[in-house]
């Protein structure tokens, strides 16, 4: 929340939830190379309902109902309840005790609709808990749920947790079989917690980049902007296959993911100096046969495409050349190189066995992320994987965000799928405060007709 401003979410009172079976003594869950390498951040995950989907009537008749099924829900993940500590190396791990999942409960002083429509992203922060953790994490809780209930019925619901635990696809997984439970519907894939292949895995690719771009990252600094603004642009499914006939023809197979990185990438890049960028891809569904899609943890690499200043002349071909290096680039990436990453940052291990002190894993060049894996939620449906979280029949959510805490640099680009539209994409942005301000009002994305949420215009 900015200094000086007064939040339009109060928050009402704070409990703590707890498995409703005990879990077994002394059970620990030792978190991975990956896990370790994102130390510095967090996630914060926000599901906007347009009604309320438990129950009518005040909060407190529902909130009761809503604490058994996820108390019953979080059975199958002792490490969301559990709490921080060090193993003998030095090393996270969490002691699965029990100790429980902190829930939050807060009133939004305006409807969802205006909310969508005012509300800027420092302020969209107050419905989920951003907290640092603190030195001693001992009874510190690393999973929050934060319930906000908007005048005339609305409700959103943040998550917040360390991204050492999980990452947006395993969270996103968890509410969604959390909704599903609440639905009295069975879990078909509950959570896998330890992969062999983090231990004993395919063999990395022998000439991957992997370890001369993280040597690289892990030595870089850059100075931290004071403010980092986020836009929210919606594009509806037309306009993404506007942009895709567009690079069709220089790229048959680009993908919706492959022509909004270049786009934005691009549009950035002409007010501010050319820089390469940093692409964040799942490996659950990418080239991965050995990672289920229902593991939770951290699956996430990153790699850096760099682009020459004569691809940015101006050319009617400049945007399809631009998604072609994207999709190379994406397609290009091997499962080994995702393996080369943890031998990498498992061999930075100190002779006590300890994790070298992680690193800004979002910055400092321009990072994108892309959720194209999300688009289905299965084979079944067009539903994209977080719109279909329904705690009661076709009661989807009307918006989801994703924000990660502590991304610095040069700005971060998120491309996800939209609500009920199978083309249309969502695309969070977050810039330097002046340079969001050109991108908002810049042609080539306004030509395309997107609707703004949590834009901050009153």
């Amino acid at each position: 929340m900015e200094e000086g401003k007064g939040s339009r979410v109060r928050v009402e009172s704070m409990l703590t939830v707890v498995s409703s079976t005990p879990i077994e003594p002394n059970k620990v869950h030792k978190l991975s190379a990956m896990d370790h390498a994102m130390g510095l951040h967090t996630i914060h995950i926000i599901f906007y309902y347009r009604v309320n989907p438990f129950r009518e009537g005040p909060m407190e008749l529902y909130l009761d109902n809503l604490r058994v099924t996820l108390s019953e829900h979080l059975c199958k993940y002792p490490p969301a309840t559990g709490r921080l500590g060090p193993d003998e190396e030095g090393n996270w791990e969490v002691k699965c005790n029990d100790a429980g999942m902190r829930m939050v409960r807060a009133r939004v002083g305006v409807t969802l609709d205006e909310w969508l429509r005012s509300a800027d992203a420092s302020e969209e922060r107050d419905l989920t808990v951003w907290e640092d953790m603190p030195q001693d994490p001992t009874i510190w809780s690393p999973f929050r749920i934060q319930l906000n209930e908007f005048e005339g019925g609305g409700l959103a619901i943040g998550l917040s947790f360390t991204h050492m635990h999980a990452d947006p696809t395993s969270a996103t997984l968890f509410f969604k079989c959390w909704a599903d439970y609440h639905r009295g519907l069975p879990i078909v894939n509950p959570p896998i917690f330890n992969l062999p292949a983090f231990t004993n895995h395919p063999t990395p690719n022998p000439t991957s980049k992997t370890s001369q771009y993280y040597s690289k990252k892990c030595k870089e600094t850059e100075t931290v902007s004071t403010k980092m603004p986020t836009l929210t642009f919606r594009f509806s499914g037309s306009k993404v296959m506007k942009c895709l006939s567009q690079v069709h023809p220089i790229c048959p197979e680009a993908t919706p993911f492959d022509v909004l990185a270049a786009l934005f990438w691009m549009r950035i890049m002409r007010f501010t100096s050319p820089t390469p960028l940093s692409i964040c891809l799942d490996f659950r569904s990418h080239k991965s046969e050995v990672i289920p899609f229902h593991y939770f943890g951290n699956a996430l690499h990153f790699s850096s495409l760099s682009l020459h200043a004569e691809a940015l002349e101006e050319d009617c071909d400049e945007l399809g050349h631009v998604a072609g290096l994207v999709h190379k680039h994406v397609t290009g990436i091997e499962e080994g190189e995702f393996w080369s990453a943890v031998d990498w940052f498992e061999s930075r291990k100190g002779e006590t066995g300890k994790y070298a002190p992680p690193f800004r894993m979002y910055g400092p060049e321009l990072t994108c992320i892309s959720m194209e894996h999300m688009s289905c939620a299965d084979g079944t449906t067009d539903e994209s994987l977080m719109y279909s979280a329904m705690f009661r029949e076709d009661e989807r959510p009307v918006h989801v965000s994703y924000h990660v805490g502590n991304a610095a640099g040069k700005g971060l680009i998120m491309v996800m799928p939209s609500p009920g539209d199978r083309l249309g994409r969502t695309v969070m942005v977050s810039l330097p405060e002046q340079q969001i301000a050109i991108l908002s009002q810049d042609q080539a994305i306004v030509e395309l007709d997107p609707i703004m949420l949590i834009s901050g215009k009153r």
